[in-house]
Formats: structure tokens, C-alpha cells, sequence
């Protein structure tokens, strides 16, 4: 049980460490699923939409599926799915849900005043 949590936290440090060495003009996300549920796959098609469009070649996206990580959920503190987390550029953010709704999405990853 203990090994299981150890390559957890590290995968989770490792992640860290990878997004503190990337520049600001890339974007870390990381998206929050459970299973191959229509919601999830929902999400991460409206986000890799949205990311071609706007991010092109500037983003890196690291899916995560709760069934398979749970922990991750704790340590994450993700309270519901599909989420996606923002981690550069700062500030953080959060976006709950499909993914369906784009305005939402491009203001929470603070592309809006671009668009």
C-alpha cells in the first residue's frame, strides 16, 4: 500500500517539477476524468478542440483518470469530474464540467481578452 502511494506522490512531483521548468508561454493542464464516460470523453474532446485552436503547440495536457488514481483525487482536492486544472501560466484555475462551454473555458485558461 505504501509503494503504491510513494509512486503516486512521486508521479505528482514529478508533474510539479516539469511545470516549474517550462516557460510561461506554456501551458500546463491536467484533466480530471472517470473512466471512458460520455461526460469524460466530452471533455476531453471540447478541450483538445478548444487547446488546437487557441494553444496550438503551446500546451501540454496530462489526462488523469480517477477510477485508475484515486488518490490524485484527494490530493488534488477534485470534488467533481470532468475537472481541469491550470497549473502555468499563474494564476491556477479550475474548470468543472464537459468542457462545452467555451467562453467558460477560454476565461478560466484567460484566453477570453484574445479571442
Amino acid at each position: 500500500m505504501k509503494e503504491k502511494k510513494t509512486k503516486i506522490k512521486n508521479a505528482t512531483k514529478e508533474f510539479d517539477l516539469t511545470v516549474a521548468d517550462k516557460g510561461p508561454d506554456k501551458y500546463m493542464l491536467r484533466l480530471f476524468i472517470t473512466g471512458a464516460t460520455s461526460r469524460s470523453v466530452q471533455a476531453l474532446s471540447n478541450l483538445k478542440k478548444i487547446c488546437e485552436e487557441y494553444l496550438e503547440g503551446k500546451y501540454e495536457l496530462e489526462v488523469v483518470d480517477l477510477y485508475q488514481n484515486p488518490s490524485l483525487a484527494k490530493e488534488e482536492q477534485i470534488i467533481a469530474a470532468p475537472t481541469l486544472i491550470k497549473k502555468l501560466p499563474l494564476p491556477f484555475r479550475r474548470i468543472i464540467g464537459d468542457m462545452s462551454d467555451k467562453e467558460k473555458v477560454l476565461k478560466g485558461l484567460d484566453l477570453k481578452r484574445i479571442v
